[in-house]
């Protein structure tokens, strides 16, 4: 079915395109992440792409939702005079963008947004004063692709051209050559950054080599193409993408693929053949004043390479690849305030490490790799034979950190238990890569720690893979999840309307009940679940879950549901309350 095309780049069109781009981005990450190889093959491009720019339509649908329930309608407020402005919106995508932002691909493609939002909330606003509807246009959309390539290449301690970089900037030298209205604008732009896309290999030996053109380049060029479907209603014809020429022996669990932290396909990243490099990627959010981080960026220019600040008006976002992790987040110290800090050795199996520095280990038959919630749970799961992979509240593992977690199971065949619906992309690709490392894979779309428990509890290594497989999928499919959790802002569910504070029970991922009480709210999911029938319940409890609520709910079993066993797990800082599986 076409898009319904939108004539003015507003408010409304701003939550379109980010929905397309997001939508698109899904369909080609891993044909993004086949083809990262430049600088190292990490292989992480597509699913960092589509991590930042869901991150953005996040927190568009806050601002949409949060003025649908301002004005007192169910709906989102689709275009109406209660609705967002475009400045709001667009302030909201980039600031989405900057905080969700994975890796040098995401970090450069939040600038991007970064730069396009500044332009058009001021044309927007300018246009409003003058009296006329708050958005922009043709002329408009041309001034904020300019700027946001400007200020992408800015952010970039040392810009390597082949890359993203050079796709925006032909991006906008495109569209300032045409006139018109959005669409024809956005067709422009298009279609120079297309063209610069296939030139990409001839830039860098790399990209010649491998037969591909640049990854990072490829997912912009995705994000152009929602553009185009926002104003036409249609989709132009997709990238046709080579799969790429890199030499890799399928016994050898590492060849010239990595994972261990986010791409780094768009930066400096060294010499770019992939040898030696600095031992560590540092990443944080930082707040700080602007000449503060001129200060940052000199001082980690010289300790490292890859670097990349984004942001602005006190929240930037670092990236950068050093051998002394330590003096980076020191200089974020110095600096401000970072936090969200995220650490990654380049250690064994990491392309900036020689395969003569890995000593040759006996692989074991078969592993179970899991997603886990909290610390409770890892030590549940860890425990019960798995590796684990810990998720903390409100920042999901990247696919190298999965990836990574394969590498130290170390064994011929994994199961990969996801444990969250919103994973199921990177889940996906890390499986993918792991593949390609010679490691037989399954993943079981998991979508809540409990039912990777149930998986869990029918795992048996020494019967045949298809059949363990069959039979931890079946026992995952069986239980029901639910959790409890507390509401963070005013916001319309499919139980109702909800403000900030409020208990929420949510059940297969569906807002149910809404309460102030979390032993009431509990006990309401559990009859609801208990309902369709049940024979075991297990209830992980949170870090801020009441002491009382697992006795008051293994008490309620007992007395209204005789014949159903409940079992007690601590999950620590989990996020939810209090996760409940019915099996």
């Amino acid at each position: 079915m076409a898009q319904v095309p939108q004539r003015f780049f507003d408010a409304l069109a701003v939550r379109t395109w980010c929905g397309l781009s997001l939508s698109a981005l899904g369909r080609a990450r891993e044909e993004i992440d086949a083809i990262n190889v430049y600088p190292v093959a990490d292989g992480d491009t597509g699913t960092n792409l589509y991590l930042t720019v869901e991150s953005a339509v996040a927190a568009v649908e806050a601002v949409f939702a949060a003025h649908a329930v301002g004005a007192g309608k169910p709906g989102p407020g689709l275009g109406s005079s209660e609705g967002p402005s475009l400045a709001e919106t667009v302030g909201a995508m980039a600031h989405g963008a900057l905080i969700g932002a994975r890796g040098n691909s995401g970090t450069i493609l939040a600038q991007l947004l970064r730069g396009l939002a500044q332009v058009l909330a001021a044309d927007a606003e300018n246009a409003h004063s003058d009296g006329e509807g708050a958005h922009t246009d043709g002329p408009g959309l041309r001034a904020a692709l300019r700027h946001a390539a400007e200020s992408a290449r800015q952010a970039v301690a040392h810009p390597v051209e082949g890359t993203v970089l050079t796709v925006a900037t032909a991006a906008a030298d495109a569209a300032d050559g045409a006139e018109g209205d959005c669409a024809d604008v956005a067709r422009a732009a298009y279609d120079g950054a297309r063209a610069a896309l296939a030139a990409t290999p001839d830039q860098l030996p790399a990209l010649e080599r491998a037969g591909v053109v640049d990854a990072g380049g490829h997912g912009l060029v995705t994000v152009l193409a929602a553009l185009v479907e926002t104003f036409t209603g249609r989709a132009p014809e997709p990238v046709t993408v080579p799969h790429a020429r890199v030499a890799h022996d399928p016994a050898d669990p590492v060849g010239e693929c990595s994972l261990d932290g986010p791409s780094v396909d768009d930066g400096d990243g060294g010499d770019g053949d992939g040898s030696g490099g600095p031992a560590f990627e540092v990443i944080y959010l930082l707040e700080a004043g602007d000449a503060a981080v001129a200060r940052l960026r000199q001082r980690l220019d010289a300790l490292g390479d890859s670097l990349v600040v984004v942001g602005g008006d006190g929240l930037w976002n670092v990236h950068v690849h050093v051998d002394d992790a330590g003096a980076a987040v020191e200089a974020g110290v110095e600096a401000g305030r970072p936090y969200r800090i995220r650490i990654t050795h380049f250690g064994h199996g990491d392309a900036h490490t020689t395969h003569s520095e890995r000593p040759p280990r006996e692989r074991t038959q078969r592993a179970v790799v899991a997603v886990v919630p909290g610390e409770g749970l890892a030590g549940l799961y860890t425990e019960a034979g798995a590796t684990t992979v810990l998720a903390r509240p409100g920042e999901p593992p990247a696919s190298g950190e999965l990836v990574q977690a394969v590498r130290r199971a170390h064994a011929r065949e994994v199961v990969l238990l996801p444990n969250d619906a919103e994973l199921r992309h990177t889940a996906a690709a890390a499986a993918e890569q792991a593949r390609t490392e010679g490691v037989r894979v399954a993943l079981i779309p998991t979508r809540s720690a409990v039912q990777g428990i149930a998986a869990l509890a029918v795992h048996e290594s020494g019967r045949r893979f298809d059949e363990d497989v069959v039979a931890m999928t079946s026992a995952a499919g069986a239980t029901r999840y639910a959790e409890v959790a507390v509401a963070e802002r005013q916001a319309w569910t499919t139980a109702g309307i909800c403000q900030a504070g409020d208990v929420l029970g949510l059940i297969d991922g569906d807002v149910a009940v809404i309460g102030a009480d979390v032993a009431e709210v509990a006990a309401t999911v559990l009859d609801r679940m208990l309902a369709a029938g049940g024979e075991l319940v297990t209830l992980v409890l949170g870090e801020e879950a009441p002491e009382s609520v697992a006795g008051r709910l293994e008490a309620r079993v007992r007395q209204a549901y005789l014949a159903v066993d409940t079992v007690v797990y601590r999950g620590g800082r989990q996020g939810a309350l209090l996760l409940v599986g019915v099996e």
